[in-house]
């Protein structure tokens, strides 16, 4: 550290030993020869929590994914064995014919994003009115405003591909407990991965 920073030893000592407060060109030339922010140097640590998990990677096949069948939607969660995460990708086939239908509106935390694969699909929010997007088409709403997804009249499903993302880092075994409360989750069957890659 002394080498790096330029700091003598004896003062870098004294430092950690809070015996010697560095004056600010000494805290400066100490930010600038680490490479980290000022403020990084004054921030507290976030008592016990790991530190921040880097290089994972996950392909994403059907095959592996977790399915989770509900009366208004299949769910398949994407890229299963990481865990911790903050985001939550789902490949989603939509049922549903109305909102009365689906039932009350869903509300969870954070945000998502949806992408329609497969259209239409009439989107129900809370405080906007529906709008149906097609294929190509895309909407990012805040998850905890009620929301729900269904086909319009005269189409049979569609096919989304979906993220939510949330501060929590529990928010993919949040939404399986909400996706979950009439169905257990399953392993995709492999008829219903054929009829997916066939529809797309």
């Amino acid at each position: 550290m002394s080498e790096r920073t330029g700091i003598p030893f004896s003062t870098l000592a004294k430092v950690e030993h809070d015996r010697l407060t560095l004056t600010y060109d000494k805290l400066m030339q100490l930010s600038q020869r680490l490479n980290v922010r000022m403020s990084d140097l004054f921030s507290e640590p976030d008592d016990g929590l790991e530190a921040p998990i880097t290089a994972r990677r996950s392909i994403g096949r059907l095959e592996s994914a977790i399915r989770v069948n509900t009366p208004n939607y299949d769910y398949f969660y994407m890229c299963p064995e990481l865990r911790r995460k903050r985001m939550v990708p789902t490949v989603t086939r939509i049922r549903a014919k109305s909102v009365k239908e689906f039932g009350d509106l869903v509300r969870h935390p954070g945000e998502e994003y949806i992408y329609i694969l497969e259209g239409p699909v009439e989107i129900h929010t809370e405080f906007y009115e529906p709008i149906v997007l097609q294929a190509g088409e895309s909407i990012y709403i805040d998850s905890t405003m009620g929301h729900a997804y269904v086909v319009p009249e005269g189409c049979e499903e569609a096919l989304v591909l979906g993220v939510c993302s949330s501060a929590e880092e529990d928010l993919m075994e949040a939404l399986m407990t909400l996706h979950t409360n009439a169905t257990p989750p399953v392993k995709p069957r492999a008829g219903n991965v054929k009829r997916l890659h066939a529809k797309r």
